[in-house]
């Protein structure tokens, strides 16, 4: 496997901001927020990394979003193809320290800018030159049908460029609402990606890929299963050269990865305190690019990332605030 390392990382999805009530904010009448959004937590990982990152997605045109855009050029996030047109900003509701994935998170993205996409609305090839890596999530095909035609459109002009495609297998239940089932639109998505990231229960929810697990199993059954589940995954998606999985258990994170038929598992990393939930799946998907890009070796890239995701897992906020030499220091002494 081999990559352009000259070219740039272009992170496609929808910038959201997330309203993180405590348990007195309406007596205090404060709501605190957070700016982020899954692709954009990668991609302000990667730019701070110092890696080159672009940034594609769409945002009403008023005040708001222009202070948006000063706040992604900041973080050395290029920000030129990023779309203002009608709508409004995408938002969702989840306080710290609890699950994304919980009962406990409320979105607010109905009739927002980036959701009022439609296939032919982004300049592909203007938005992908000079790149050699575009990152995609399955959450924003699970906003609607005509999103879902925009990731695939995103994805079949990156291939046809010899450009390597990620996915994050991310599945939130609450946003498939559209009416057909996950499987069938990222069945038109994956054919183009080269690296996915995910974990056995998503990869049956959204690709349909056996899963017998409950969590309770022992490392070395969960370990077997996720082999059988990232092989499965490469065998129905030819161009997917490079798989990885997370745990996240109750009280360790580790991940396992699978690259040319060989298997890489990280090192297991004690969570307990963990005080943070927010973003660390992004940075685990950040940490694997950019581990690829840099090192071109799944052992490397896998323990990079299980290191950063760990280190996620302490700090406030979306995305991570962490150095290299702060992650490769928890990769030595993890």
């Amino acid at each position: 496997m081999k990559n352009n390392m000259q070219g740039k990382i272009l992170c496609f999805g929808e910038l959201l901001l997330r309203m993180s009530p405590q348990d007195d904010w309406a007596a205090q009448g404060a709501l605190p927020f957070y700016i982020g959004g899954a692709e954009l937590n990668v991609a302000t990982a990667l730019a701070n990394w110092q890696l080159p990152v672009g940034y594609v997605t769409a945002l009403p045109d008023n005040y708001l979003s222009d202070s948006l855009l000063q706040y992604v050029s900041s973080k050395n996030i290029d920000a030129a193809h990023i779309l203002k047109t009608n709508g409004r900003l995408g938002m969702y509701y989840l306080g710290e320290g609890h699950e994304i994935k919980s009962s406990g998170v409320v979105y607010d993205r109905e009739n927002s800018a980036f959701a009022g996409l439609k296939p032919g609305d982004i300049d592909w090839d203007a938005a992908l030159k000079g790149c050699s890596w575009l990152h995609l999530s399955a959450i924003t095909p699970a906003l609607n049908a005509t999103v879902a035609a925009v990731c695939v459109e995103a994805a079949k002009a990156a291939a046809a460029r010899g450009i390597t495609v990620s996915i994050d297998l991310n599945y939130r239940q609450k946003l498939w609402q559209y009416g057909v089932q996950p499987p069938v639109i990222m069945n038109d998505i994956l054919p183009y990606c080269n690296v996915v990231m995910g974990n056995i229960w998503s990869a049956n929810s959204l690709l349909d890929v056996p899963c017998a697990a409950d969590g309770t199993e022992p490392p070395s059954e969960l370990l077997e299963l996720a082999k059988q589940s990232m092989a499965g995954i490469m065998q129905q998606y030819l161009g997917v050269h490079t798989c990885a999985y997370t745990f996240r258990m109750q009280a360790n994170y580790w991940a396992v990865a699978l690259q040319g038929g060989e298997v890489s598992v990280s090192g297991v990393y004690d969570t307990v305190n963990a005080t943070g939930r927010v973003g660390s799946g992004d940075c685990f998907m950040a940490g694997l690019v950019y581990g690829l890009y840099t090192q071109n070796d799944a052992q490397y890239a896998v323990s990079f990332a299980t290191a950063a995701a760990t280190g996620k897992l302490y700090e406030q906020g979306d995305a991570t605030t962490q150095t290299v030499d702060d992650v490769t220091k928890r990769m030595t002494n993890g």
